[in-house]
């Protein structure tokens, strides 16, 4: 299939409903396929933090038929913060013609206990719940590890936090737009999870995002699209210090484009922590194993080097509204591989990845845009 159009709000902490971010993103979706509503012959959804704030919503499809006026199928497809990566992996497979791909996060709207808490729901419950593993300490385990094999410093997941910040102060929908944050201060922010600081973490915000999927050609197709899981225990998983769902899906969306790693020319990679970043250079075959470092200390993966990485400024300085951070890659490759990014405009972008994890690698999709 092809993408006919895409649309984003700015993710912040703006007081509007869930429904409202998905609208407006939707909207400019449609205006950018140059399409009605009344062309969409389904509606795929990812939306999962409604039941969990002041909103208290769960039949969300119906409420999107009122909204947008429509009786047609509606499907919603929660899978924590890869939702918008499944719910693309699924609308490229229904069948029809015109597919409108969406989310909406209010997911800022509670005290900091209280979104915290719901996060960790999409942890295991028995364990790691209960022994209070946050992600950001489920993450740093898998980075402890790392470490100790591989030889990576905290150094590395600085510059990973300051590329991606350099390159959100040039993009007007990233929270972080016009507002630089020195390599100074990622290094001196506070630890929250022993070696992590602050700023290997990617930022909770609300925001919407949208694609529209087609049979139609259009100048962006999706040329690889896959998805694949593991098991929701990270310390019962086959391989520790890295994220073996990464590795298949990688895998797979290559087999379908028929290309290598080496021809990709703009990524979008889930950095919900630095650390994530930068080993998924290895698991998407941008690097050897072990040696994904050296992409971030050579400047490769900068927004001037020969793979740039995240030039919307990642989870980590554009923010992570759950869901609909998937649909904002797509957002984002689709416009790097129509030269509409301006300030931040990868040259010659013809090919482009996004990558979208959800949990501690428990689910990940994988999709190839290439320019028509």
């Amino acid at each position: 299939m092809y993408i006919k159009g895409v649309g984003m709000t700015k993710f912040d902490y703006s007081d509007k409903p869930w429904w409202q971010f998905a609208y407006e993103a939707s909207l400019e979706a449609l205006g950018d396929a140059k399409m009605k509503i009344s062309d969409i012959e389904a509606i795929v959804l990812a939306a999962v933090s409604s039941a969990a704030g002041g909103e208290h919503q769960t039949h969300k499809v119906s409420l999107l038929s009122d909204l947008f006026k429509t009786n047609v199928p509606i499907i919603e497809l929660p899978s924590v913060c890869a939702g918008g990566g499944v719910a693309t992996w699924v609308a490229n497979r229904l069948g029809y013609k015109n597919v409108l791909v969406v989310s909406g996060e209010k997911l800022v709207d509670n005290p900091s206990e209280v979104t915290t808490d719901w996060i960790l729901s999409a942890s295991e419950r028995a364990i790691e719940q209960t022994e209070g593993m946050l992600f950001p300490v489920q993450n740093v385990l898998v980075w402890q590890q790392y470490m100790e094999k591989y030889g990576a410093t905290m150094d590395d997941l600085a510059l990973v936090a300051f590329k991606n910040h350099q390159n959100a102060v040039l993009n007007p929908k990233a929270y972080y737009y016009q507002r630089p944050v020195s390599l100074g201060d990622i290094k001196r922010s506070p630890v929250v999870a022993s070696p992590f600081r602050l700023m290997d973490c990617s930022l909770s915000v609300n925001g919407g995002a949208a694609a529209i999927l087609s049979t139609e050609k259009s100048d962006v197709e999706i040329i690889g699209s896959a998805m694949a899981t593991d098991y929701l225990l990270t310390f019962g998983r086959e391989i520790i210090t890295h994220f073996k769902a990464t590795r298949i899906a990688a895998e797979q969306a290559f087999g379908q484009a028929k290309i290598k790693p080496q021809q990709i020319d703009v990524a979008e990679v889930h950095d919900a922590f630095t650390s994530v970043e930068l080993f998924s250079y290895e698991d998407l075959g941008f690097a050897p194993i072990g040696k994904g470092a050296e992409l971030i200390r050579k400047g490769k993966v900068n927004l001037d080097g020969e793979l740039p990485v995240n030039p919307s400024g990642g989870l980590k300085a554009k923010g992570h509204p759950i869901s609909a951070t998937g649909l904002a890659q797509i957002y984002e490759i689709a416009n790097q591989l129509r030269g509409r990014c301006q300030d931040r405009q990868v040259k010659n972008a013809k090919i482009g990845l996004c990558h979208n994890i959800g949990g501690a690698g428990g689910s990940v999709a994988c999709h190839i845009l290439k320019k028509t």
